[in-house]
């Protein structure tokens, strides 16, 4: 997991929102096309997940890893 992709889980509960790549990116100060692969990648493991062709919103994965409930094996599963 990057510094970016915590940024990401972080945007996506802390305004608990569904957002585009480019609206997060925009908000956390990365490029659009790094965080777009960012979010294909988060989607991959769970963390996210697509809710259209180009939204996002945080899954409970996603929440568990940003609170410090997700075991070590839970994360290398997801």
């Amino acid at each position: 997991m990057t510094q970016a992709d915590e940024r990401v889980l972080e945007f996506l509960h802390e305004k608990d929102i569904i957002a585009s790549p480019s609206v997060i990116a925009a908000n956390i100060d990365y490029s659009n096309e790094y965080i777009s692969r960012r979010c294909q990648q988060l989607a991959e493991e769970g963390f996210i997940q697509r809710t259209d062709p180009s939204n996002y919103q945080i899954t409970d994965l996603g929440e568990k890893f940003l609170t410090g409930e997700l075991v070590e094996e839970e994360e290398d599963e997801a």
